[in-house]
């Protein structure tokens, strides 16, 4: 138990009571070798030390040339233990600033190859986008229709034109009625019916009026009524409001 007791306390020692006990003990070496005193010395000192407690090697031997070397030789070994202390805390502290140093290298060194893959992968995007460029030009113009400078080709264009507002008809519905109202010519104009008597002649595919034309006219097409996509758009729109479509058409409107 008291070994196991002693045991304990010797491990939990720090640095300075590990020197202020080979101070001690070198102390008491020394102490050791002045006990050995002439017999014929004064007793008297002696008798006073032992009343007193102090031994009496220090009370006999205070003072000699030998007490001052071991008191010299005690503080040398103090001054000698300090130095090795700090040169190990100074070598300790060197080594924890190396690895941090080393750390901070390695981060840098890896956020630097972060940079430059994503600077790589910014470069790649960047010209695959310009790559992209021509491709999706090319492909614009591949979807965008050509239409031919004829009745297919204005019927054709006009029925685009009516989706892309959301007005009803066919390609049959148109064609039906424009071959009934002027067999296909774009500059057809009717000069005896009721509406030229009253001074506005039907004109056109669709043999439409200048004031339907204008309040029907759609956005984005001409404004000249002899145009065939936009008299073919106009009508179909007067239609639809009319009469639901211009496939429900079958006689003059």
């Amino acid at each position: 138990m008291f070994a196991s007791s002693n045991t304990g306390r010797r491990r939990r020692l720090n640095k300075t009571q590990k020197l202020s006990v080979a101070g001690i003990s070198a102390m008491a070496a020394a102490a050791l070798s002045f006990s050995l005193v002439p017999a014929n010395a004064d007793s008297k000192p002696e008798a006073a030390a032992a009343v007193s407690g102090v031994p009496v090697v220090l009370a006999s031997a205070a003072g000699t040339p030998q007490a001052k070397a071991v008191q010299a030789s005690i503080i040398e070994q103090h001054s000698t233990a300090e130095k090795l202390v700090k040169a190990a805390d100074l070598a300790k502290a060197k080594k924890a600033a190396a690895a941090k140093a080393k750390a901070a290298k390695a981060k840098a060194a890896a956020q630097a190859k972060a940079d430059a893959r994503a600077r790589a992968a910014a470069v790649r995007t960047e010209a695959a986008a310009k790559r992209a460029e021509p491709q999706a030009a090319s492909r614009s113009e591949v979807r965008t229709p050509v239409y031919s400078n004829n009745l297919d080709g204005w019927i054709r264009q006009a029925l685009d034109i009516m989706r892309s507002h959301n007005i009803p008809g066919s390609y049959d519905g148109l064609h039906r009625n424009i071959m009934r109202e002027s067999t296909g010519n774009p500059n057809a104009v009717n000069g005896w019916d009721i509406n030229a008597q009253n001074g506005t002649p039907s004109c056109g595919l669709l043999q439409v009026i200048q004031p339907t034309f204008n309040a029907y006219h759609v956005p984005g097409t001409s404004s000249n009524i002899y145009d065939p996509v936009a008299n073919i758009a106009a009508a179909a729109n007067y239609a639809a409001d009319r009469y639901g479509s211009i496939d429900n058409v079958n006689s003059a409107y």
